[in-house]
């Protein structure tokens, strides 16, 4: 019952063209069932003196005539009906796509990428043959059973109730079978989401398996998903090949028993050979819905358990939305940050990330993070831009509480480089303009000479329009993080956030870069976590994680005085500079 009526739920959205499909479809069914009538009257005619080729010609004009108007009306009733499913498949989809975007991060980390693919593809189509053909199906099987077995009955009744006698058999095997089907097909999806799961794993992380020789091994283990799929698909070609053979050897019954029962009665005279022909064109015809019914038992299973799937990640709910205390007021942040007594565990764990963090970062001023690996640096980052939800009342942005602000706001307020660089398989400008899609290719070139990502473009054969390859393939890892960056400053927000952004830039680069950013976002509020001493060493505040909690704070200058964890790393990395050099 809840999927019947999610099923409606759909089909009211576009109920006047399906109501318009469903007539043309009931017009063909009818005119269908008129046709084996004049083959009748004619044969049954044939022998009168006042029956003449004219009059043959006349209704043969007549069968043409309702052929070509069947042909019509079969067109509108597919254009209405089946163009509906493509409607409710693109609206499914559209949900689908928008409420995956809603999700929080940790929804992606439970839910392989493959079984998402899946859900999009596989079972949307699932889903859009139980909205087209399934619903064509149903209104078709109705009608054209209850007027043939009507008329079948006009021409003998006995005779029907002898010869309908084995199409039951017909649909309770569509039914056995289709719960067979139902079952492999299921298997076959969820093979299907693991091998696709597999291909963009291996896909994605090529060039890992190049550098390791490891291509042998991963084409194994796709091999391995493949031939399982090819097994699943292999048992449910055997159904198949069960039913069909099977189904038309009950249906071989009921045409015996037609030539057998029809013939018997024409030589007896108690029916005539038109109505023998009428009636054994009636029994093709009601074959179909004998046969649809199982089809559409087939439909349903597979097309709401597909729709299940669907709406169990529709039925997630995003963990991060605009709380019913936000402010809708608030649409531009300035830049000052406070974080006070913040603490901080990832959700299903109690080991404390961070502890007691408490800093005041004015508008325009620069607060470095410094810390071993572990110490909860960009996990600060993740609170900021509430990727996870941090505590209430610890994360304070121009003196409102973070959970005042809206997430579009607050969002659009923060550009952020994170350690993990994803680009999209698109020019170089494209992807800079992914920050601001309303500047222009002046701004662009602006903005790339500021994080000197220029240079490297000029080189590029086609420059801007040349296309990265999917996350960035065809550039290094310093490019890839000197466009992150273009991407982040053309964003112009107040607050920008640079997580290790300059890992994998030469020290001389990265210096220059710097230059360029305390230059251009002079009015920014910079928040920088790098490994590099020499990346932050101009901030205006530093401070340094130690066991979750800030060990230490100052400058550069004082931190240095302090002779503690900072000056200790700061100490490593110029040794390590000096004995590289």
């Amino acid at each position: 019952m809840k999927n019947l009526k999610l099923i409606i739920s759909y089909l009211k959205r576009y109920k006047k063209s399906i109501a318009v499909g469903v007539f043309c479809l009931i017009l063909v069914d009818i005119i269908q069932m008129i046709v084996p009538k004049i083959i009748q009257h004619v044969i049954d005619y044939l022998h009168k003196p006042d029956f003449t080729m004219n009059t043959i010609l006349v209704f043969s004009g007549i069968i043409f005539g309702l052929a070509i108007l069947m042909a019509v009306l079969r067109y509108m009733w597919r254009i209405f009906l089946i163009t509906n499913s493509f409607k409710i498949e693109k609206k499914i989809r559209n949900d689908y796509y928008e409420h995956l975007q809603k999700l929080s991060p940790r929804f992606f980390q439970d839910h392989n990428t493959g079984d998402l693919m899946a859900y999009a593809t596989n079972d949307l189509n699932a889903v859009r043959m139980l909205f087209g053909i399934g619903v064509v199906l149903i209104f078709d099987v109705v009608f054209v059973t209850i007027a043939s077995l009507l008329l079948m009955g006009n021409i003998n009744v006995k005779m029907t109730l002898f010869v309908i006698i084995p199409l039951p058999i017909v649909t309770f095997i569509m039914i056995y079978f289709g719960k067979k089907v139902h079952r492999l097909f299921k298997n076959v999806q969820t093979t299907f989401a693991h091998l696709s799961d597999r291909v963009q794993e291996t896909i994605s992380g090529v060039r890992i398996i190049k550098s390791f020789v490891r291509e042998k091994a991963y084409e194994d283990r796709i091999g391995s998903v493949a031939e399982d799929l090819v097994g699943q698909n292999i048992k449910l070609v055997k159904i198949w090949g069960m039913f069909f053979p099977l189904m038309f050897a009950i249906i071989g019954i009921s045409m015996l028993l037609t030539l057998y029962l029809g013939g018997t009665k024409t030589i007896l005279r108690e029916i005539t050979i038109g109505e023998f022909v009428a009636f054994n064109s009636y029994l093709h015809l009601i074959i179909w819905p004998v046969i649809a019914v199982g089809w559409i038992v087939n439909l349903y299973q597979r097309g709401t358990a597909s729709l299940n799937r669907i709406q169990d990640i529709m039925n997630q709910k995003p963990e991060i939305i605009d709380e019913p205390c936000v402010d809708n007021t608030i649409t531009s942040l300035k830049g000052n940050i406070n974080f006070k007594h913040l603490s901080y565990a990832y959700p299903d764990t109690d080991l404390q990330v961070l502890r007691d963090i408490t800093v005041d970062i004015k508008a325009g001023e620069t607060l470095a993070i410094v810390g071993r690996t572990g110490e909860g640096k960009s996990t600060i980052v993740k609170l900021l831009t509430r990727m996870f939800n941090p505590p209430r009342n610890e994360i304070y942005i121009d003196d409102h509480e973070i959970y005042q602000i809206p997430l579009e706001t607050l969002r659009q307020s923060i550009a952020v480089v994170t350690q993990d660089i994803f680009l999209f398989a698109s020019s170089v400008q494209e992807n800079i303009q992914f920050g601001n899609e309303n500047v222009t290719k002046d701004d662009v070139i602006e903005i790339a000479q500021i994080s000197q990502f220029y240079n490297d473009v000029k080189d590029f054969e086609m420059e801007f329009d040349s296309i990265v390859g999917e996350r960035g393939v065809s550039l290094s890892g310093g490019q890839k993080q000197r466009l992150a960056l273009s991407r982040a400053l053309i964003k112009n927000a107040p607050i920008l956030v640079l997580d290790d952004a300059f890992s994998s830039v030469d020290t001389e680069t990265e210096e220059i870069i710097l230059k360029n950013i305390r230059i251009s976002q002079k009015s920014k509020t910079v928040l920088m976590i790098a490994h590099r001493i020499s990346t932050m060493q101009h901030a205006d505040n530093i401070i340094v994680l130690s066991d979750g909690k800030v060990a230490e704070q100052g400058t550069h200058a004082s931190l240095l005085k302090l002779n503690g964890i900072y000056t200790d790393i700061y100490n490593r990395q110029k040794l390590r500079e000096e004995l590289e050099m």
